[in-house]
């Protein structure tokens, strides 16, 4: 051990030495182990130290807390502060009934010294004293502090679902990102669990001081009895050691019991307030001069009736009227700002990291000033039909829309709005905050009053109209719309219309973690042996292009497992053969009012005419079609569709030129969805309307 230096030394105590949680089970092990077995009188001084030290720790914890959350393992340690007094209160009442007659020591020095000093030797004065302490704790602290605890868990649980609608909000308007959601989310968890647990430990220490009382009544009924009848004491003398030793062990364990009491009523008292306790004070009693001058000019008075002590007044009305003159000297800065030192504070001007101004939005909503009132609440407030966008996109295509982050943007006219993609604007439109849009749903222009205009995510013939026409324009079969859900319903257009965009390598990664358990097997599989995270996420924005959802991931994951094990590489290959996979879902999603599929098929002469056109390697052929043939076949489509486009009709195609026709009607129709024959579900109705 000689050779021994520190460091093997530490390794060799932690080797041998319990763990924190074998610790904390050992003392609550033995502190039940002392409601059954004998303490000697050495054991039990140093247990009621330990108590009266703990809770002296627990007071001046609580009373510098800077939340009340800071300290969430209050519940816990009330429970064992209690069981420590009451397993110390067991123990004490056995030395006492046992070894009573002995003398004022036979429950050990410190319930001698708490029954002989703080009673001054006084048998009546301590048990008054105990009195006192017991009403006080179990009247006064305990009873206030459980109410409290009470009404603060039921108000919390019912603003639960206001602030957790709150942190959504946020979390839609990007003003947070999901890691600041969720940690205020847990936090939110915490602060109910907390108030509900405190409301629970509050019994505790009521219990605590009912036992209190019980014990003390039985300690000197039963040590009077013991004294007089079992070692023929003197009456005088059994009284006298017997009572003595009892209010000691009474005092000892209702001090300690005081404390605890005292911390848990200031810590369910300090609710919103954050920071320590005495500056909480010291802030909001004298954070006016008024109040001051007014309790001076209350003391001065009181000091000049005749029978009061004139000096104490007159000292209370100096240091009063003093603190009044400095707080009007010096008055508090307003709400909000810093309360620390200037000299401490940062430096204003400093300039953010030069790192900040590489970082996009993905999505951004900006208004003009005179659109800012959709965003900051009403019926339909913006923020929350963005978030029911979200959920709606989430839960309808697969795919988890970042965050929209709203702001205000002086360029702009009062009543516009401009949203853009990754910094660039997708779209741009204009709003009436105060009217209504009213549509007919027929293409024509609504029959009533109003200010033309285009809804601006379908191009339709609208009229901003005034509130009060609402219902004449609905009896007309207009349909009628509020300026917030105009907004978001061009919001959601752009949104499916970039998903594609929207979906980056760190959301594809996250999509491929969420996978239910049993499916992580497969991506084992396929990633990295047979494709790349790149070559999932490119496959999944080639499905979102097309607005095919890609919520059955692991359907889309088989696909592309299938096509890697017959060598297809390419991207256009891999994603017909997964288009193939989601052949029902495809072909459920195109079905119209009457349960079939429309269709507009391409005749055998155009099939092998862009076949032909086809030239390059297998794995990666491109279409050379003819100028004149490819607007012949524009035109051709054109008149097709807008001959049939009331059906929405889909193209069909055969497997090897869908790819390519896909390019050229998207050029003209980019929603219009274009099926190659195999994606078609064998047992979907279908109807051929037109052939081009």
């Amino acid at each position: 051990m000689a050779g021994m230096d520190l460091s093997q030394l530490n390794q060799q105590i932690k080797r041998y030495a319990p763990n924190s949680d074998i610790g904390l089970a050992i003392g609550v092990v033995a502190l039940l182990t002392v409601l059954i077995l004998p303490l000697p009188p050495a054991l039990l001084d140093l247990g009621l130290a330990t108590s009266v030290t703990a809770s002296v720790l627990v007071l001046m914890v609580a009373l510098f807390l800077h939340r009340p959350l800071d300290f969430t393992s209050f519940p816990t340690l009330l429970l064992l502060t209690t069981l420590l007094r009451l397993s110390l209160n067991v123990a004490t009442t056995r030395l006492i009934l046992s070894h009573g007659n002995e003398g004022v020591l036979a429950a050990g020095h410190v319930v001698s010294a708490f029954g002989g000093f703080l009673m001054g030797g006084d048998v009546v004065i301590g048990i008054i004293l105990f009195s006192i302490l017991l009403v006080v704790n179990f009247m006064v602290i305990t009873k206030g502090s459980g109410r409290i605890a009470e009404v603060a868990a039921r108000f919390s649980l019912d603003a639960m679902p206001g602030k957790q609608m709150a942190i959504d909000a946020e979390m839609s308007s990007g003003m947070i990102n999901e890691a600041t959601g969720r940690r205020r989310r847990r936090e939110l968890e915490e602060e109910s669990s907390f108030y509900g647990a405190m409301d629970g430990a509050a019994k505790f220490v009521r219990g605590d001081a009912v036992a209190g009382l019980i014990i003390t009544s039985i300690n000197i009924i039963g040590g009077l009895a013991i004294g007089l009848l079992r070692h023929g004491m003197d009456i005088n003398d059994a009284i006298q050691n017997y009572t003595t030793l009892t209010i000691g062990d009474g005092l000892v364990t209702q001090i300690p019991s005081l404390l605890v009491s005292t911390a848990a009523g200031i810590v369910v008292t300090k609710g919103g307030v954050e920071g320590p306790a005495d500056r909480a004070l010291i802030r909001q009693l004298g954070g006016s001069h008024k109040p001051l001058a007014m309790a001076a000019a209350a003391a001065a008075m009181l000091s000049l009736l005749p029978g009061l002590p004139m000096l104490p007044f007159l000292g209370l009305a100096a240091l009063a009227g003093g603190g009044a003159w400095v707080r009007f000297r010096n008055p508090p800065p307003p709400p909000g700002e810093d309360d620390k030192p200037t000299a401490a504070a940062p430096n204003p001007t400093a300039e953010p990291p030069i790192a900040d101004s590489l970082r996009i939005d993905m999505i951004r909503l900006e208004l003009g000033y005179g659109l800012l009132s959709l965003a900051g609440g009403g019926t339909s407030r913006l923020t929350d039909q963005i978030r029911s966008l979200r959920r709606a996109i989430a839960g309808e295509m697969g795919f988890v829309l970042p965050p929209v982050r709203i702001q205000d943007n002086m360029a702009l006219a009062a009543d516009a709005y401009s949203i853009r993609v990754k910094e660039i604007e997708a779209a741009k439109g204009e709003l009436r905050p105060t009217k209504l849009l009213a549509m007919d749903p027929r293409g024509n222009m609504p029959p009533i009053a109003g200010e033309a205009t285009v809804e601006p995510a379908f191009g339709l013939k609208a009229l901003w109209i005034d509130p009060t026409l609402k219902e004449e324009a609905t009896v007309k079969g207009c349909t009628v719309v509020d300026p917030a859900s105009v907004l978001t319903t061009h919001l959601t257009e752009v949104v499916r219309e970039t998903m594609a965009e929207l979906l980056s390598y760190a959301e594809t990664q996250k999509l491929l973690d969420d996978l239910p358990r049993e499916q992580q097997k497969l991506i084992t599989d396929l990633i990295p042996s047979q494709i790349s995270v790149g070559g999932v996420q490119r496959v999944l924005q080639a499905l979102l292009a097309e607005r095919v959802s890609i919520r059955d991931l692991s359907t889309i994951l088989e696909g592309i497992q299938e096509a890697c094990a017959i060598n297809a590489r390419a991207i256009p290959g891999i994603v017909g053969l997964v288009r193939n996979r989601l052949a029902r879902q495809i072909s459920d999603s195109h079905q119209n009012a009457g349960g079939y599929i429309p269709l507009i098929t391409l005749s055998p002469e155009w099939e092998a005419t862009i076949a032909e056109c086809l030239v390059g390697p297998l794995e990666d052929r491109q279409l050379a079609m003819p100028p004149t043939r490819l607007a012949d076949f524009m035109q051709r489509l054109r008149q097709a569709f807008d001959q049939h486009g009331s059906e929405s009709p889909v193209l069909l195609t055969s497997s090897g030129i869908r790819f390519h026709v896909r390019a050229i009607v998207e050029r003209i129709r980019p929603a219009t969805p274009v099926l190659s024959q195999s994606e078609i579900f064998p047992r979907a109705r279908i109807r051929t309307v037109a052939t081009i």
